[in-house]
């Protein structure tokens, strides 16, 4: 495969696109939403979408958090080691992937049946505004090829 290269950068091009979805990380911090599950939804999303830049930046934030490498190094196949993730984070990362991959068949009851036992409605609002903003985020760093930052 080809070594990409940035097409353009959209904060550059437009400060105001990337203002709009720091919105939404804004509102993300702001919730009091568990910050260690935060970036596993992220990364788990980054896996499944396949975009380096994301994968970069949040496996660094989530080990500068206290994150154990061990988690983060299985986290690709969390259903095979359910023993090192909780229940909840069991939960919120299929939901993560339903919710990522929702052209595979939406969100089956299952998965939502299992998120909701575990989580309040006000903190599956919460996990799903997390997947949609990584989600976002994905999209603008793979579309325009978002380079890594230096080292």
């Amino acid at each position: 495969m080809p070594e990409s290269h940035e097409r353009f950068s959209v904060h550059e091009v437009d400060p105001s696109a990337t203002e709009a979805v720091l919105g939404l990380e804004s509102y993300m911090r702001s919730s009091g939403f568990d910050r260690q599950l935060y970036e596993l939804v992220k990364i788990r999303a980054s896996q499944l979408n396949g975009c380096a830049y994301c994968l970069d930046m949040h496996t660094r934030d989530a080990r500068v958090g206290g994150e154990d490498q061990r988690r983060l190094d299985v986290l690709s196949a969390w259903r095979e080691a359910p023993a090192l993730f909780t229940e909840r984070e069991r939960a919120a990362l299929a939901f993560t992937e339903a919710t990522t991959l929702v052209a595979d068949g939406g969100v089956p009851d299952a998965v939502w049946s299992k998120l909701t036992s575990c989580f309040t409605p006000q903190e599956v609002v919460h996990l799903l505004m997390a997947i949609a903003t990584i989600n976002v985020w994905n999209r603008l760093a793979i579309a325009t090829h978002q380079a890594l930052p230096a080292r």
